[in-house]
């Protein structure tokens, strides 16, 4: 699935690309191979795309043919461009520069370690409570086998009840419980995904959906966010269109892991597109309760679909508590039937005990979910407020909610970075872990999931490591750790 982007949307992306002025003013050429290499090193343009032809983008930047000739044969000579004659151009990085995602990330066990891997919160105090009450609800189950591959029909109400809520009619043979969102999506990708079939995901995304996508052996390609403004819709429906993938999967509520929100009227543009290009969109909501500036929030992508194109995936983890694995599906009735029969041979059904603990924190939903936005949100001002003072130099776009910040680092750095702050007791997520072929050095995602001070503390060890990278010390390569 080759895509291509056109000249004035690639002159768009470049921005502001010539060369400074000055004594030592490199040539226009040079400085435009340098952003076309820039772009590709954020993300922001993705690996496999034909780039225009070299009239094209003259025309669009309004330069000679003669400095995008020498652009596009001085990307060649570094690795970042591939010609064949009669075919094009397309974008590639330079060899042994591939840097695979290694997949699913666990929470370590080491309480002296500050772990900022991990984008989820500690429970809310009603779980005990819930968890109590759920024991006293049990007794109504003992008496059958125990499973219920679709879910608690009570838990299955409510969920739905939570759709229709925010616009989208849901009933509960809609919705299919499992354990956890990440299971939710293996599902989904076990029924629509044969292997090698194409699939489109956004760049930078969360890493165990690019390790569930490379378990299905997706070909996957990329649309690229800007770190600031998020997505280009030109761009996401012109990838739809030309690539016509099996599968999409978006995150449009404070994506993870840039925290960006997707504006009603592109929701609605990308349903049509997918229908007309034959897309499934997988729609993922974990983040969906987590506003945290009041803001009103658009109409789930859900709202827009007419033809069965849209699959809603959600769960528990990030507003009430990742140790309930409760997850789910909202589709249409016959393709939850179609996932439940895909589930039972995996884990036949979620525990019995867990649905009811979640029916009966939904039933509280309303100020559990208001302590956790306010929660978040002064740990979220508490760590700007740290990396303003320790961290000056990196650039980061407040998010209006989610769980984390995607800070743009002062260079490309964000591994070395990540293996230093071992060192001094933190670990980190380094950018390219949510990206594919080693892109995103420039970015690194930071969780305001933990409380303030040990934000700050973090903060402050993270800078201190950053400053002695200067130094010249390099830190050992180790043994990739497996987090979540």
């Amino acid at each position: 699935m080759t895509s291509s982007v056109r000249g004035v949307q690639l002159a768009r992306l470049l921005g502001q690309w010539h060369a400074l002025p000055g004594r030592h003013r490199s040539p226009d050429y040079a400085a435009l191979a340098a952003a076309v290499r820039g772009l590709l090193s954020d993300g922001r343009l993705p690996l496999g795309v034909r780039l225009p032809a070299e009239r094209e983008l003259a025309e669009a930047l309004g330069v000679s043919r003669t400095t995008v000739s020498a652009a596009y044969r001085a990307l060649r000579e570094t690795g970042h461009l591939t010609s064949r004659r009669g075919a094009g151009s397309w974008t590639t990085l330079p060899q042994g520069h591939r840097v695979a995602t290694s997949g699913l990330w666990a929470a370590g066990d080491d309480g002296d370690v500050i772990d900022l891997g991990v984008a989820a919160s500690p429970a809310p105090d009603e779980l005990i409570g819930a968890a109590r009450a759920a024991a006293d609800d049990l007794p109504r189950y003992l008496g059958s086998a125990g499973y219920h591959p679709t879910g608690l029909v009570e838990l299955r109400e409510a969920v739905a009840a939570g759709y229709t809520a925010r616009g989208v009619a849901t009933s509960a043979e809609q919705i299919l419980i499992t354990a956890g969102t990440q299971q939710a999506l293996d599902l989904v990708l076990r029924l629509s995904v044969p292997a090698g079939a194409p699939v489109l995901v956004e760049s930078p995304t969360y890493p165990n959906a690019l390790a569930a996508l490379s378990a299905r052996r997706a070909r996957i390609s990329t649309h690229g966010l800007d770190a600031a403004t998020g997505w280009d819709g030109e761009l996401l429906l012109g990838a739809l269109r030309q690539g016509r993938p099996r599968v999409a999967y978006v995150i449009p509520e404070f994506q993870n892991p840039t925290g960006h929100l997707m504006d009603a009227a592109l929701r609605e543009r990308l349903v049509a597109t997918a229908h007309s290009a034959g897309t499934e969109l997988i729609v993922d909501e974990s983040f969906v309760d987590l506003s945290l500036d009041g803001a009103e929030m658009p109409p789930p992508v859900a709202v827009f679909d007419r033809h069965s194109r849209v699959v809603s995936i959600g769960g528990m983890s990030k507003a009430y508590w990742g140790g309930l694995r409760i997850g789910w599906v909202r589709a249409s009735a016959p393709l939850v039937q179609r996932l439940a029969a895909i589930r039972v041979g995996v884990d036949m059904a979620s525990p019995v005990l867990e649905q009811l603990v979640a029916v009966r924190l939904l039933a509280q939903a309303p100020q559990i979910v208001a302590a956790r936005r306010a929660q978040l949100r002064g740990r979220r001002d508490a760590l700007l407020a740290a990396m303003r003072d320790h961290l000056p130099e990196w650039s980061v776009t407040v998010p209006a909610g989610g769980v984390m910040l995607w800070a743009e680092l002062d260079g490309p750095i964000s591994s070395a970075l990540s293996r230093a702050a071992e060192d001094v007791g933190v670990r980190l997520a380094p950018g390219p872990r949510f990206g594919l072929d080693g892109t995103l050095e420039r970015f690194l995602r930071l969780p305001f999931a933990l409380d303030e001070e040990t934000l700050a503390e973090a903060v402050k060890r993270i800078a201190s490591v950053r400053y002695d990278l200067d130094r010249g010390a390099r830190p050992a390569w180790r043994t990739p750790a497996v987090i979540a």
